[in-house]
């Protein structure tokens, strides 16, 4: 197949999305498929180049988010969109819902994918409490975008629940992002500065709902306190925020943005893998983690999906608890055998989320969307028109 990706960020590789859309992208292009991308980034990068969005007042936050929004540039997504056969939106932004209008015009299908929760919008605000803001931001998203999409791919049952809830009316295809099959077990001797460190790793965004606080917080309560070393793998707006607070518990953190190869290597060094966000849509970070062998303690958050990760109540605790979280941490660090025997069996599930089989999968959407839109038949496939 002919795809086209249309991405606000795709080439700096900062956040999951990205990382998320990149790996799609190389296994597309491994299977067989001719794939081109628009998006921002330097010369070279891609023939359809757009533009970076200035965002007067906000763009330094949404920089700090490691996020990008590009400029439309009809001219170049008309250009990709007819050479394309199947169009795929990767974001609810500008650049889609151009391509959308260009996709209806050119009688051109295109699929979405849903990858930004409302939570993670309504956080930089610190609105992420008020169901309202939430609201809010799911009804602009269908709106402004997914209303005029037929097929909308969502990478776990939480959040396509939530598309139902708020009227989405699309046909939603519930397939992962996929973990990498580079994760994998794995366990390597600690570097000699960590040598004698119980290693708690955290890999994500910076961010308010990301609640790292939580984690620095039950590591101060830990009756082994003295012997963590906290490791948090990503940057964001918080860094400064998340620091002062580790120094003001005593409470060694490093943080640091690393590669995918270092990021393996940390996996395969670390004790303990904790997930305290409030809210994710899948968390691919996670699945790496216990994919490599990692027992992961994850927040019972009702508005993420990384819940269903946990294979029983020793992997979680309550979503903003750090008492509770304490607990969880000192239960693992004191059971070290379970955890000897639950680091197999958590990295034997992974299986199932394995990203060549989640890349088939989107690629047979692909294939419904092209022959519905061919078939042209009402019931199966009729567009709301953007214009």
């Amino acid at each position: 197949m002919k795809i086209l990706l249309v991405i606000d960020q795709f080439f700096s590789a900062n956040n999951g999305m990205t990382i998320s859309a990149r790996r799609l992208c190389a296994k597309l292009v491994e299977h067989g498929n001719d794939v081109r991308i628009v998006s921002t980034g330097k010369e070279g990068d891609t023939e359809y180049l757009v533009r970076k969005q200035y965002i007067p007042l906000f763009d330094k936050l949404v920089t700090a988010q490691g996020m990008t929004f590009a400029k439309a540039d009809d001219e170049i997504l008309e250009k990709a969109i007819l050479w394309a056969e199947i169009v795929h939106l990767l974001v609810p932004f500008s650049l889609s819902r151009h391509a959308i209008e260009i996709c209806q015009d050119n009688n051109v299908p295109y699929t979405a994918a849903f990858h930004c929760q409302a939570e993670n919008v309504t956080s930089s605000l610190h609105l992420n409490k008020i169901k309202l803001a939430n609201d809010l931001v799911y009804w602009w998203f269908n709106r402004y975008i997914y209303q005029y999409c037929p097929y909308i791919h969502c990478p776990s049952s939480f959040i396509a629940n939530e598309l139902v809830r708020h009227g989405y009316e699309s046909q939603i295809y519930i397939i992962s992002n996929g973990i990498d099959a580079d994760f994998c077990y794995k366990k390597l001797p600690k570097k000699k500065e960590l040598q004698g460190k119980y290693i708690i790793l955290n890999v994500g965004r910076l961010s308010v709902e990301k609640r790292q606080d939580v984690l620095i917080k039950a590591v101060s309560m830990s009756k082994h306190k003295k012997d963590i070393q906290i490791m948090f793998a990503g940057q964001g707006p918080r860094k400064k925020k998340i620091l002062d607070l580790a120094n003001r518990l005593a409470v060694p953190v490093n943080i640091s943005f690393y590669s995918k190869q270092e990021l393996i290597e940390l996996i395969s060094m670390a004790d303990l893998y904790v997930h305290p966000s409030d809210a994710e849509i899948e968390a691919i970070s996670c699945m790496e983690a216990f994919a490599s062998g990692l027992v992961p303690i994850i927040a019972d958050s009702d508005k993420s999906a990384t819940v269903q990760f946990a294979l029983d109540n020793r992997s979680l605790f309550k979503a903003g608890n750090s008492e509770e979280l304490a607990m969880k941490i000192d239960y693992w660090i004191e059971h070290d055998e379970e955890k000897k025997q639950m680091e197999v069996i958590y990295s034997k599930t992974a299986r199932k989320y394995d990203l060549d089989e989640c890349v088939y999968r989107i690629e047979e959407m692909f294939k419904d969307a092209i022959e519905k839109h061919n078939m042209r038949e009402e019931e199966q496939y009729e567009y709301r028109y953007a214009k």
